[in-house]
């Protein structure tokens, strides 16, 4: 990618954007972009003095070092392309090159992030917040829960794994598709250093990632190294990187064992037709517990998709088990609380509906916390997973 191109596009859309940074990752892409325009106008010195200005307060930003290289080379000549460092590795030099035009393009993203994303159907009290990963704008966004609806907060630079998304296996370096859950919090001090200020682990495989015969483990949400800035877009071995002071302003969004992290390819925006859906599932989800408390088990299993399955079970021994256990009650009451639901990416027409489950009857009690995915099949939505949370 030429100079011109490069600066062709932040005048498109990134200088509209600078006055309203961010004192996050936003600021840095702002003084990116005054060091370019500043080039764009053949105005080397003042670039430079961007550039440095830049390293002042991010000395390990390589991109930075990038730009500061070919604007020194630049005083011997004319250079036509970006990263002309002699000698430099091609893969480090395509490394950044990305990141310079991700970086450039995330701020023409910033006019939708005022709309919800469609994912978040419903969030639950204690869930105060909920993050959003779109792969292919590098960035992950943060929403907070305002009276169950998403409000948008912050947004900060990724990376992610080396060959893209989908993940399949243990080792393929892919960050995986999916609606994940933050499962514990790793401080710095318990870590090397390659995981810069902490890390939090997420909750890959999921059930539907079991289901699908997905392996792998270790998906972090963590920071980088000591002596790095940031990385390039795709870098990682699957984990979902950010710059250190990234992941500090993060830390207090996370909500271990309730904050959900929604991966997607490309993020989708909600809509109208959305709200309709998550009533009728809504709707489905009250009829499903309506049932299971009259005891007409032959309705309530009428819920569950003939592709059912649960950790150990399929639908017709599922099936069996429901009879079998119902026969012995005289009475139930099954009682739902905290229930949250959210649409699953590259997947449509499925949704995770957690909740707790409040189960009495005549000669059992108990509560815990479930999951379900539920698919909308011939128009009406049923279940295909049940299990724990």
């Amino acid at each position: 990618m030429t100079y011109r191109a490069l600066t062709s596009l932040l005048l498109c859309g990134l200088l509209a954007g600078v006055a309203q940074a961010a004192p996050d990752s936003h600021n840095t892409e702002a003084q990116l972009a005054k060091s370019l325009q500043a080039i764009k106008n053949n105005r080397l010195d003042i670039a430079l003095n961007e550039v440095d200005n830049l390293l002042r307060f991010n000395p390990n930003f390589k991109l930075a070092y990038l730009v500061k290289g070919d604007l020194l080379m630049a005083r011997a000549g004319a250079i036509n392309n970006f990263g002309n460092a002699p000698n430099a590795p091609r893969e480090m030099i395509e490394g950044l090159r990305d990141e310079a035009r991700v970086r450039l393009q995330r701020a023409q993203t910033r006019l939708s992030i005022k709309l919800p994303p469609r994912y978040l159907w419903k969030l639950d009290a204690r869930q105060k917040y909920a993050i959003v990963v779109d792969t292919s704008r590098s960035t992950l966004y943060v929403y907070e829960n305002v009276n169950g609806e998403p409000r948008y907060v912050a947004d900060y630079y990724i990376t992610i794994g080396k060959f893209g998304t989908e993940k399949v296996s243990e080792g393929d370096q892919r960050t995986p598709i999916g609606v994940y859950f933050v499962k514990t919090e790793l401080p710095k001090d318990k870590l090397s250093d390659f995981y810069g200020n902490g890390a939090y682990p997420l909750s890959y495989p999921n059930e539907w990632d079991r289901k699908n015969k997905r392996t792998g483990s270790g998906i972090w949400l963590h920071g980088t190294p000591s002596d790095t800035y940031s990385r390039p877009p795709r870098a990682s071995n699957g984990c979902v990187v950010l710059a250190n002071d990234d992941l500090d302003k993060l830390a207090p969004y996370l909500q271990v064992g309730i904050t959900p992290v929604i991966i997607t390819n490309q993020i989708d925006w909600a809509n109208e037709q959305d709200q309709v859906e998550r009533d009728a599932l809504l709707q489905e989800f009250e009829q499903w517990r309506k049932d299971w408390s009259s005891l007409d088990t032959d309705t309530y299993l009428k819920h569950y998709s003939h592709n059912f399955s649960s950790e150990d079970m399929n639908y017709p021994a599922w099936a069996k088990q429901k009879q079998l256990v119902n026969s012995a009650k005289s009475w139930i009451k099954v009682n739902v609380s905290n229930v949250s639901i959210f649409t699953y990416p590259e997947q449509p027409n499925m949704a995770v509906v957690n909740f707790e489950q409040d189960y009495n009857s005549n000669n059992l009690s108990n509560r815990m916390k479930k999951r379900q995915y539920w698919i909308k099949q011939n128009s009406r939505w049923q279940i295909v997973y049940e299990g724990a949370a």
